[in-house]
């Protein structure tokens, strides 16, 4: 309580306290006054506890000036040491590992990388499935360190920048349009098959077919005919024996047949040609062929 008393002293003269004195009660007292300390009370042991719950945060999160726990910041980015588990899309320009050790992208389901554009869409997917490898993109292409394309693949053709294409499994490959390569080459000590098991196989070069076996031979099977054209050039069969081991024999028939029978002559260069067969051979009266 505060009394206001107005006094005036003056050395020398002596003034009477006035009769009337007025008392002014200024404070909080009572429920007001309990209402205000238990407030206060609360509001102290709300910021002890939130005080508690930093600390703990700090300490459980593994806060630092560096980062938070196993990731740290640095000017390059966020470095995230161990194994990190992400439960929702992960937005990043780069991920890579460090220098001594590898990157591992591990889901239960499937580990899918999109790539969009300035408008969200997609334009490049890798879709890695338990079953399955999925690339969608316009064009898929693998290089090597010195970035030479090694395999390419688009819409119209699948290109192999490689020196070799090695087909290991025991049933070849199986194409079902054509295959250019400028050859075609089995393992050592392999056989080398080309065959169409319905269709025909068809082999064409603009300058040129050239069938070579070093240590074995060549052979042509076929349901039907075998035949060998040349529109300009001629047939040459380059061997010490030409054998036709099946070929049927004629027999004597009788005399006065109208069918006209042919005998074959080969001229000194090897050439092949067709005489009109007599009672002896007729070869040389068409020699002149070989000139």
């Amino acid at each position: 309580m505060v009394r206001e008393q107005y006094t005036t002293a003056t050395e020398g003269i002596c003034i009477e306290r006035p009769e009337n004195q007025y008392v002014y009660k200024i404070g909080i007292y009572g429920w007001r006054k309990r209402c205000l300390y238990l407030f206060v009370l609360l509001l102290l042991i709300i910021l002890v506890v939130n005080l508690a719950l930093t600390i703990w945060i700090l300490k459980v999160m593994w806060f630092s000036p560096a980062g938070m726990g196993h990731l740290c910041v640095t000017k390059d980015g966020l470095r995230l040491e161990g194994e990190s588990e992400f439960l929702f899309p992960l937005y990043a320009k780069e991920i890579h590992s460090r220098v001594d050790s590898s990157l591992l992208l591990q889901s239960t389901q499937n580990v899918t990388v999109n790539a969009r554009n300035s408008e969200g869409e997609v334009t490049g997917r890798l879709k890695v499935g338990p079953k399955m490898v999925e690339v969608q993109n316009q064009q898929f292409q693998i290089n090597s360190n010195d970035g030479k394309p090694l395999f390419t693949v688009d819409e119209k053709e699948v290109v192999v920048g490689t020196d070799k294409l090695r087909v290991t499994g025991p049933e070849g490959a199986l194409f079902e349009h054509s295959v250019e390569t400028p050859l075609v080459r089995a393992d050592p000590f392999q056989d080398l098959r080309l065959e169409s098991p319905t269709r025909s196989l068809s082999m064409d070069a603009p300058r040129g077919v050239h069938i070579q076996a070093h240590a074995g031979k060549i052979e042509a099977l076929s349901q039907m005919d075998i035949l060998f054209h040349s529109s300009d050039g001629m047939l040459v069969l380059d061997a010490e024996t030409v054998c036709l081991p099946k070929l049927v024999q004629g027999t004597w028939g009788p005399s006065g047949s109208s069918q006209i029978l042919y005998e074959i002559c080969v001229c000194p260069d090897g050439k092949l040609y067709l005489s009109v067969a007599g009672v002896s051979t007729t070869c040389q009266e068409h020699s002149h062929i070989c000139l």
